[in-house]
């Protein structure tokens, strides 16, 4: 029967991420809990940045966009998964669906390129420390910051837009917590070929170039810091990198996890374990990552809420 005479269906119907009844509650809670958590520490980053001098550096103003794009990304899924465990009722609107699709998109995006700006900022910083103030200007950084903004907009715009020109009129059923574009563009009645190749082209060429320009960052920040004759000079140089070093490990690993792993390692739910650790969990950790392993922060956090740090 050709998919192509059956009805146009307006709502997808999300699996969510566990079926097991006994569960809901347990998943409500820890979910609700995480996402406050992920809200307000990333509210506090950004707040103790804005209200400290001594943080109105380029790492920081990259790190307080990295901060907002981690709101919004939690933002995008976390809430609708919360309404659908406490309702018991799974269903998202069509519009809601390429709502979630565009937002999940944009800030997925904005922090892979965030992760590349601050990796390239820490190699100015170690590799020519003397002209870190001329080439790492305002001006630059917050062109930087605006360039990778406006890039994912328009790229997340673009697949959405791809997406309202196909037709879903078979099952709606979307074996995932959110609208996610693969699985949705499986449920697809109409040619998805223009997607597909945008997806491998553009998707694929604004995933790889951060993550290469963050490997490449790092192999000239560590022969630079091998060139470091004294060894407290480089344990300072690596420890400035650490933080960002173990967010781009949490976020590329996780993500690897999802996207690049064989169909047949996703069984029995195991994407969605993945897909968990790369949309809530990872955001969530990352402000604990920048603000307990960075004295600076630490300090202006302490500051922020009145408590004196040594």
């Amino acid at each position: 029967m050709d998919r192509r005479n059956q009805t146009r269906i307006y709502e997808f119907l999300l699996m969510g991420f566990s079926e097991h009844l006994e569960l809901q509650p347990l998943l409500f809670a820890l979910f609700l809990v995480m996402y406050l958590v992920t809200v307000m520490g990333n509210l506090l980053i950004i707040l103790a940045i804005g209200s400290d001098l001594h943080l109105h550096t380029p790492m920081y103003l990259f790190l307080a966009n990295l901060s907002f794009s981690d709101i919004g990304f939690v933002s995008t899924i976390i809430p609708k998964m919360l309404d659908h465990i406490s309702s018991r009722i799974k269903l998202i609107s069509y519009g809601g669906c390429l709502t979630q699709l565009y937002f999940f998109g944009l800030f997925a995006d904005l922090d892979n390129l965030l992760l590349a700006v601050m990796a390239l900022d820490r190699y100015v910083a170690i590799s020519y420390p003397l002209h870190y103030a001329m080439t790492m200007n305002s001006q630059r950084c917050v062109l930087l910051v605006v360039v990778s903004w406006v890039t994912t907009i328009l790229h997340a715009l673009v697949h959405t837009l791809l997406v309202t020109r196909l037709s879903f009129c078979g099952p709606n059923i979307i074996p995932h917590f959110f609208c996610d574009l693969v699985p949705l563009l499986k449920l697809a009645c109409s040619s998805t070929y223009v997607n597909d190749l945008v997806l491998i082209l553009v998707a694929g060429t604004l995933l790889i170039a951060p993550f290469v320009c963050i490997l490449v960052s790092y192999f000239y920040i560590a022969l630079a810091i091998l060139r470091i004759d004294s060894p407290r000079g480089k344990q300072r140089a690596f420890s400035s990198c650490t933080s960002h070093l173990s967010v781009v490990s949490l976020f590329y690993g996780t993500a690897i996890g999802v996207y690049l792993c064989p169909p047949s390692s996703h069984s029995d739910g195991k994407d969605r374990v993945f897909s968990v650790m790369y949309t809530v969990v990872t955001p969530m950790l990352n402000l604990f990552l920048y603000s307990l392993r960075n004295r600076d922060m630490k300090g202006a956090l302490g500051k922020l809420i009145g408590i004196k740090t040594s």
